[in-house]
C-alpha cells in the first residue's frame, strides 16, 4: 500500500515544532503530493517555526467550500523518536496518529477521489505547523481562513470505535505574579506581606471553580515563590489551566479569576493576572450533528461519536462560524508517547469514508441529512 510509505517518508523526518527545517521538510513532500492533484499552494512563510500551508482546488463560484484541517508538526525534539515500524495489526512512530496519519488520510482519499474521474473543486487543506505548542502562531491566520469555509474536516485521530468528534472543551492558561514584601522571619515578621500565603488563598478560590457536572475544571498546575525559610516572601507565581463546555462556563469563570485576582486576601499584596484563553470551545450544535446525520446517509453506516476534554483546531474553526467535525483520522493512542501507534484497519475504513464524503460534496456542494 503505497500510502503507508508514504506515511513511513513523513514520520521518519523529525518535525518537531521548534524544528522548522523538518517541519518545512514534511510539508514539501505534502506540496509535491497536492499540486500533482492540481492544488496550487499559498506558503505563509515563518522564521521560528515551519511555513503554515494553504493548498486551494479550482473553485466553482457561488457554491459551499469545504476545508480540510491537519497539522505538520509532532511533540519530539531530533534524536528522541524517529522511527517507523510495523507489524500486522499496527504503524508505530511520532505522529502516526497525531497526525501525520491523518494528513496521508487526506491526500489518499482525494487520489481515489481523482482516480475515479471526479474533479476536485471547492475542497481545500490547510496544514498549519505549531498546533503541538498550541496554535499561538497559526491560529489567527486559522479563524481567517475559515471564514471562507462553509464545513471543515479535521484530521486528528478517531476514537476506539472510529467515533468522529462533535464538540471538544474550550481550553485557557493564566498567570497570576503576587507581589508582597519581605521581611525577616524572625525580626520583623509583622512588618512583612506574604506573597506565598497569598498564592495560597488564591490557589483555593481559584480551585473552587471547578464544577465537573458541568464539564468546567480549574487546575493550577505550578506554585512559585519566596526567597528562603527565613524571609517573609515578597512574590509569588501562579499558573493555571481553564478548561470548560460551555460559553456560560467560560463567563462564570472568567469573571471569577478577575475577582480573585483584584482581591487581597493577605493585607498588602497585590496581583496581575496574564494569559487569556488559547482556544474557544468547540460546542456540539444542531448543524454538527445534522452533518453527522448526512455523513451517515453518505456512508451508509452508522457513525460513533463522541465530545472530548482535551482541544485541536477544531476549536478555531468552530469558533468562527463554520460547521465543524473533527477525528477523521485513524484510530491510534499512545500520542505524545514514544508507544505512539495507530490502527492499520483503521486507514483503510478512514480513506474510504472521506472518499464518500468528497465525491458527495463535489457532486451537490452540500452536505444534507435527508
Amino acid at each position: 500500500m503505497q500510502y503507508l510509505k508514504d506515511l513511513q517518508t513523513v514520520i521518519e523526518i523529525n518535525s518537531f515544532t521548534k524544528n522548522p527545517e523538518g517541519v518545512n521538510h514534511v510539508g514539501e513532500l505534502f506540496d509535491a503530493w497536492l499540486q500533482k492533484l492540481g492544488f496550487e499552494l499559498t506558503l505563509y512563510k515563518r522564521e521560528d517555526i515551519g511555513h503554515h500551508r494553504h493548498y486551494k482546488s479550482k473553485e466553482k463560484k457561488g457554491e459551499n467550500k469545504l476545508l480540510l484541517l491537519g497539522h505538520l508538526d509532532t511533540v519530539f525534539p531530533p534524536n528522541k523518536f524517529e522511527y517507523f515500524i510495523e507489524d500486522d495489526t499496527w504503524v508505530y512512530g511520532p505522529g502516526v496518529c497525531d497526525m501525520k496519519g491523518g494528513n496521508i488520510v487526506i491526500v489518499e482519499a482525494l487520489r481515489a477521489l481523482q482516480e475515479s474521474g471526479k474533479e476536485i473543486v471547492n475542497i481545500d487543506i490547510l496544514f498549519v505547523s505549531d498546533e503541538e505548542t498550541g496554535s499561538d502562531d497559526s491560529k489567527h491566520l486559522t479563524a481567517e481562513l475559515a471564514k471562507e469555509y462553509k464545513y471543515c474536516f479535521v484530521y486528528e485521530a478517531a476514537g476506539e470505535k472510529l467515533e468522529l468528534v462533535t464538540g471538544r472543551k474550550g481550553v485557557g492558561t493564566f498567570f497570576i505574579d503576587i507581589e508582597g514584601k519581605a521581611a525577616h522571619a524572625g525580626n520583623s515578621y509583622l512588618e512583612g506581606h506574604d506573597a506565598n500565603l497569598e498564592a495560597s488563598y488564591k490557589l483555593q478560590e481559584l480551585v473552587k471553580l471547578t464544577d465537573i457536572e458541568k464539564g468546567t475544571t480549574v487546575n493550577v498546575g505550578k506554585m512559585e515563590g519566596g526567597i528562603g525559610a527565613n524571609t517573609i516572601s515578597p512574590h509569588a507565581h501562579l499558573t493555571f489551566e481553564l478548561r470548560y463546555k460551555s460559553s456560560d462556563e467560560k463567563r462564570r469563570v472568567l469573571e471569577a479569576i478577575e475577582r480573585i485576582v483584584s482581591t487581597s486576601y493577605v493585607l498588602g499584596t497585590t496581583a496581575t493576572l496574564s494569559g487569556g484563553i488559547q482556544r474557544d470551545v468547540m460546542q456540539t450544535s444542531e448543524e454538527s450533528i445534522e452533518l453527522l446525520r448526512a455523513i451517515e446517509r453518505i456512508s451508509e453506516q452508522k457513525i460513533p461519536s463522541e465530545e472530548r476534554g482535551g482541544v485541536s483546531d477544531a476549536n478555531i474553526v468552530s469558533a468562527s462560524g463554520v460547521i465543524t467535525l473533527d477525528g477523521f483520522g485513524p484510530f491510534g493512542d499512545g500520542d505524545h508517547t514514544v508507544k505512539e501507534r495507530a490502527l492499520k484497519s483503521s486507514f483503510e475504513s478512514r480513506i474510504e469514508l472521506s472518499r464518500k464524503l468528497f465525491e458527495s460534496f463535489v457532486e451537490n456542494f452540500e452536505f444534507k441529512g435527508e
